[in-house]
């Protein structure tokens, strides 16, 4: 088993009680070995490390993570030795006896995900896991990628940026959301949507979905790739409490620099009344004084903190549904399934 990951001795564990694995005897058997989860993290540089301890979060100690990469992402000096130290290839894949795999964006810089210079290697990762994996949840950008290549369904640019804190309902039942609220919040963060009939004309199912910012949770079970089941999130659950206050005042300075052409709108439903006053004031004078040295006079996150971030707990029932989706699927599927390799 390769173990690529950073040491675990401070992150929490799960609670007992806060799921239901512990008390479904079928899922218990089912785990007689523990799961083995990979991620594939194409996050940024900047937001490398954090997503690692983000998904174990939500892991929590109810399978054991594996760390694989594209070489072909762009990377700065310090992430590519991070990379080489903690991380496995991406052609790594079909030796590590993976159960699941968890896919991440990368931040885009052409016009199209499939002009990205990692989008072949991506590809290739997409086809294994239809049969290389029990299961692959994609997340964000990677879930914009992975139906463009899968099913030609094409991602669209919003005239505003959706980002914040957003309520999305159920629409269909499913094991995924067991014992979630018919609504719960769910951080959002992306310039792209993917558009309900169009998914749903390919197949799709939409499990969950917003009034605002449209679809959150989606899957496809099987495909004419392979049996697994795909798990595509439009949302970010697995965010920190202030990781949207980081990306707004990230693209504050852009704005300031000259690198973005508005001054961004704050996240929806996010920060306290208190700092959202003192947050606007801000962007007022950034507006009126375009200026990269202003960036030094931003209210630091301790005079404007978000509010206490009310989608957590349902990101980790969410995750130890789909875990024990996994362990149920990887049960009914033995003896172990046949492993193809993927080419470099």
């Amino acid at each position: 088993m390769l173990d690529h990951g950073l040491p675990r001795t401070d992150e929490p564990r799960a609670r007992p009680g806060d799921t239901g694995l512990a008390r479904d005897p079928a899922a218990a058997a089912a785990r007689a070995r523990r799961l083995r989860v990979g991620l594939l993290n194409n996050m940024p540089d900047t937001a490398l490390v954090q997503t690692e301890r983000q998904f174990r979060r939500l892991l929590g100690g109810e399978a054991e993570l594996s760390l694989f990469s594209l070489s072909s992402v762009p990377r700065g000096p310090l992430a590519r030795a991070h990379l080489e130290r903690f991380y496995a290839p991406h052609t790594d894949l079909p030796e590590a006896g993976l159960d699941a795999l968890v896919i991440t964006g990368s931040e885009p810089k052409a016009a199209r995900l499939d002009w990205e210079p990692y989008y072949a290697d991506f590809t290739t990762v997409v086809d294994w896991a239809a049969h290389g994996t029990v299961s692959t949840l994609f997340s964000c950008l990677a879930a914009h990628a992975a139906v463009l290549h899968l099913d030609g369904v094409e991602r669209r640019r919003l005239p505003d940026k959706h980002s914040g804190v957003f309520a999305c309902r159920a629409v269909a039942a499913h094991p995924l959301l067991a014992g979630l609220p018919a609504t719960a919040p769910v951080p959002h963060s992306r310039w792209n949507d993917l558009p309900e009939p169009d998914l749903l004309a390919r197949g799709y199912e939409v499990l969950r979905r917003s009034d605002r910012v449209g679809v959150d949770l989606f899957l496809r079970d099987g495909s004419a790739q392979g049996p697994s089941l795909f798990v595509f999130l439009q949302g970010h659950p697995e965010y920190d409490p202030d990781s949207l206050a980081r990306e707004y005042r990230r693209d504050v300075g852009r704005f300031l620099d000259g690198t973005r052409e508005a001054c961004p709108a704050l996240p929806a439903d996010y920060f306290t009344p208190e700092a959202a006053r003192r947050l606007e004031a801000f962007a007022a004078r950034a507006r009126a004084t375009r200026d990269p040295a202003l960036q030094a006079q931003f209210p630091p996150l301790g005079t404007t903190p978000p509010r206490a971030p009310a989608w957590q707990d349902g990101a980790v029932r969410l995750v130890r549904n789909w875990l024990t989706l996994v362990a149920r699927r990887r049960a009914a599927a033995e003896p172990e399934r046949p492993v193809a390799g993927i080419v470099a």
